[in-house]
């Protein structure tokens, strides 16, 4: 298997004020191509601090992190921004969509600096909206559409770019169970094409999906017993 993620020795503290508060203590952990990983642990374990890391929206205190062969440990916001663009789509508990813009705005949103055409962006992103069965609301805003289908414009806006790894951060949090279940099946089937998925998730039940599960506690890895 293809190493694609790989954290040795990491760990994160934040400065607040004149006070160090560790979040990351010394973790290593390797992700293969094609994984679905479950990001576990309870509130303050560093599950979202690990999540930054890797999506490379923070940098590590010590130790070294991997995305492929590219050391990201140390790189400037500029070079992390470039790498983030194009590896990696984000899913969120609360959408993050633009209420002004229609669902295919949105989902064209992350091409706007790649230098190609409205009429080539948005043909794109309709080609994306109907992978996730939301060719019929492309036009709708976001106040317009249902939890679930928010959710769906928000995992079509994380597939734009092709990433290799999407970050599903509680991606079923704030919708019902059986809208719950929909979101989950098209992360799975995504995954069953090739695409790296890391879940963080509080539910025990969503980890059944996984390959691989991970459980922080108070910023390291717990073993059990």
């Amino acid at each position: 298997m293809t190493t694609l993620i790989n954290l040795s020795n990491v760990e994160k503290v934040y400065q607040l004020d004149e006070v160090e508060i560790p979040a990351i203590n010394g973790i290593s952990l390797s992700v293969n191509k094609s994984d679905f990983v479950a990001l576990m642990g309870p509130s303050g374990s560093g599950k979202s601090t690990a999540m930054h890391l890797v999506g490379c929206l923070d940098t590590p205190t010590k130790g070294e992190i991997f995305l492929g062969e590219h050391n990201i440990s140390h790189l400037s916001e500029s070079d992390l921004a470039q790498i983030r663009g194009k590896k990696i789509g984000f899913i969120f508990q609360t959408f993050n969509l633009i209420p002004s813009l229609t669902a295919l705005e949105n989902v064209a949103l992350p091409m706007t600096f790649q230098g190609i055409s409205r009429a080539e962006k948005l043909e794109k992103a309709r080609e994306v909206l109907k992978l996730v069965g939301l060719q019929d609301r492309m036009n709708h805003l976001p106040s317009q559409l249902s939890g679930g289908q928010r959710q769906r414009v928000a995992i079509a806006r994380a597939l734009i770019n092709d990433p290799e790894i999407i970050l599903a951060d509680e991606p079923t949090g704030n919708l019902d169970t059986k809208t719950g279940d929909e979101i989950m099946k098209i992360l799975k089937d995504l995954n069953k094409k090739g695409k790296t998925i890391i879940l963080v998730t509080h539910n025990l039940e969503l980890t059944k999906l996984a390959n691989k599960v991970i459980n922080l506690r108070d910023g390291e890895i717990y073993k059990g017993g």
